[in-house]
């Protein structure tokens, strides 16, 4: 070979390797400053709500953790849809995040007949943020003090107590279905609008039930002006630690638990999972962050993008169950 076709040979190797490196050094997989710009993290309900509430308290915490601003965007609608489409279709380089509420993630995709996306494959866990509980309450009207009597009013006066939620395919809602069913009692559902205008008819006995995360009612609860008989998890909340579970209350294996975690599209590299993952579970140890919610009874929860993605997948198939023998759907 000619020494100048060997110098061109090699010039154009050379270049090729540079331009591979170059292509390396630049994709999110191995970019050591990621993030290099702010972060959207979209929040699939609206201002004010027990999700934005906690998105705002985690951002807070999290843009120093990460070194850029979080900035929250609120995509409320379509049973939740809207928001969580709008990260499953964002490219998978961890600048568009998202809230992932237990309603949002495994209770609307059971009552709705089409998606315009896959829980399970078009979603990338990373972290779950927060384990709670909906209260079990009642009008202060309604002449019941404990869960054994609210089911035996029930049963006495079938189809004539009303069960408020927030909306219908919410947490409260299908909270709701699964005391019915197994309590065996007729409530009537009254979805509305917002847990707000809900929470206002409970105190006003304009209707009878409620089951409504601790986030929106808890002050309601502390001051009298609802009676709180029982939260609804595995296990009592601190917030309330007087009150006792469903499940000890007279429904047996009962357990309805709140939660949100932070997605991201599928396919997000690694590296930047990996990254996502230490940041949040180490805002959600801040003092700030636990003080917020230990005071409404609330836990910071954590750990990894494997056990967010079991736990997901579990309560999916838990609630298809619950919705399917409710007949519970979306109007």
């Amino acid at each position: 070979m000619k020494p100048a076709a060997s110098l061109s040979r090699c010039a154009t190797v050379g270049a090729a390797l540079c331009l591979a490196l170059g292509t390396a050094l630049s994709s999110p997989e191995v970019r050591a400053d990621y993030p290099e710009k702010p972060i959207r993290m979209i929040v699939p309900q609206a201002p004010g709500s027990a999700t934005d509430t906690a998105t705002r308290i985690l951002a807070a915490e999290l843009g120093p953790i990460l070194g850029q601003q979080i900035i929250i965007e609120n995509r409320p609608g379509g049973g939740f849809t809207i928001g969580l489409d709008i990260v499953a279709k964002a490219p998978p380089d961890g600048y568009t995040i998202g809230m992932g509420p237990v309603g949002a993630m495994v209770i609307s995709p059971n009552m709705m007949a089409k998606l315009p996306y896959d829980i399970e494959k078009d979603f990338q866990a990373v972290t779950l943020v927060t384990r709670g509980h909906l209260l079990l309450a009642v009008s202060p009207n309604l002449p019941v003090n404990s869960v054994a009597e609210l089911i035996a009013y029930a049963k006495k006066n079938p189809g004539k107590l009303t069960n408020a939620s927030s909306a219908n395919g919410s947490p409260g809602h299908v909270a709701g279905e699964l005391f019915k069913s197994m309590s065996g009692t007729q409530i009537v559902h009254v979805p509305y609008k917002g847990g707000a205008l809900a929470i206002n008819d409970l105190m006003a006995g304009q209707v009878d039930v409620m089951f409504e995360s601790l986030n929106s009612i808890s002050t309601h609860a502390r001051s009298g002006k609802i009676k709180a008989l029982a939260v609804t998890g595995a296990r009592r909340s601190p917030g309330f630690p007087q009150l006792p579970t469903v499940a000890e209350a007279g429904v047996p294996g009962y357990d309805a638990p709140t939660w949100t975690g932070v997605i991201a599209p599928a396919g997000l590299p690694r590296p930047i999972l990996d990254k996502l993952n230490a940041a949040v579970n180490r805002a959600i140890q801040s003092p700030t962050f636990r003080g917020r919610f230990g005071s409404i009874g609330d836990e910071p929860a954590g750990g990894t993008p494997e056990e967010f993605a079991a736990m997901i997948k579990t309560e999916l198939a838990k609630w298809r169950e619950v919705v399917r023998r409710s007949g519970a759907k979306f109007d």
